[in-house]
């Protein structure tokens, strides 16, 4: 049974006359027949009562008929949906983003996309890198904004835009430190640190930072919110390093690292080849990805 089929058959069930029926399927009277007689053999029942005046729907073209009706309404509203999703007037976009994420101003973003596609659901999940690109990988999520280290993206992911961020210390205020504005690496060790441990990315980039210095720290504390890092810091239980946005709204001193001013790689990651969904090309056109 096939909805041109069901159409036909409407039509003529509506019309209550071959001729009138074809022409406003747009078919000839002979092909309706043929596709009407088709439908009835297919079905095994007699739709239509033929007289010389006019076709009445036999019993089962009575049952058939509501049913037909509905299944047509459900394909021109399957169709309506589709073009909504194709033109990006509805659909959902999953986004994921590190703790630390501040290249981007995510809200801000997401309420331009929501001004211009009100129709388009969006689900944002924060978690860490490696908790991200899994998900991203397993189409759990349509983009994420992740720390990268010196680690290879996984295979089927790709950056699709990158961003640097400068790495700086802070401290507490009345801190031994708060006297200074920028220090070398090395002279960090004689304090103790707060450590944000939250996954690859940024935990991974410090350690590497140090490690290839030759300087070892004396962690005190690791934590898992970088809105605790910045908290323990506060008390005086430790000094962190931090992406410099976050330093700056934290308030508190900012040390610059001496000399080079360390960076951090942050990325957009999708998968690849695959062609991101509608949603997901409308945010990536605010963002200024190609």
């Amino acid at each position: 049974m096939e909805l041109r089929q069901l159409r036909h058959f409407v039509a003529v069930a509506e019309q209550g006359h071959f001729t009138r029926a074809a022409e406003s399927v747009h078919l000839s009277q002979s092909a309706l027949s043929s596709s009407i007689r088709a439908l009835e053999d297919e079905l095994g029942v007699t739709l239509f009562e033929r007289t010389t005046r006019s076709v009445v729907p036999t019993d089962a073209g009575t049952v058939l008929y509501p049913h037909a009706q509905r299944m047509l309404g459900e394909a021109r509203d399957a169709v309506v949906a589709l073009e909504r999703l194709r033109t990006g007037e509805a659909g959902t976009l999953t986004l994921g983003t590190v703790q630390t994420f501040t290249a981007v101003d995510i809200p801000a973003l997401l309420a331009r996309l929501h001004r211009t596609r009100p129709g388009i659901d969006v689900t944002l999940r924060e978690g860490t890198t490696a908790e991200l690109l899994d998900a991203v990988a397993a189409a759990e999520l349509d983009l994420a904004f992740v720390a990268l280290d010196a680690r290879p993206l996984p295979r089927g992911l790709t950056a699709l835009q990158t961003y640097r961020e400068e790495l700086t210390v802070v401290v507490a205020p009345g801190h031994l430190l708060t006297a200074v504005d920028r220090i070398e690496l090395e002279a960090l060790t004689a304090y103790p640190f707060v450590d944000f441990q939250a996954g690859t990315g940024l935990q991974t980039t410090i350690e590497s930072l140090f490690t290839a210095a030759g300087a070892h720290r004396h962690i005190t504390f690791r934590v898992g919110s970088i809105d605790r890092v910045l908290e323990l810091v506060r008390h005086g239980l430790g000094i962190a390093v931090v992406p410099d946005p976050i330093a700056l709204r934290s308030g508190l001193h900012r040390i610059h690292i001496h000399p080079g001013s360390p960076l951090r790689t942050v990325a957009l990651v999708g998968r690849a080849p695959a062609s991101p969904s509608m949603a997901a090309e409308l945010f990536l056109e605010l963002l200024g990805t190609p």
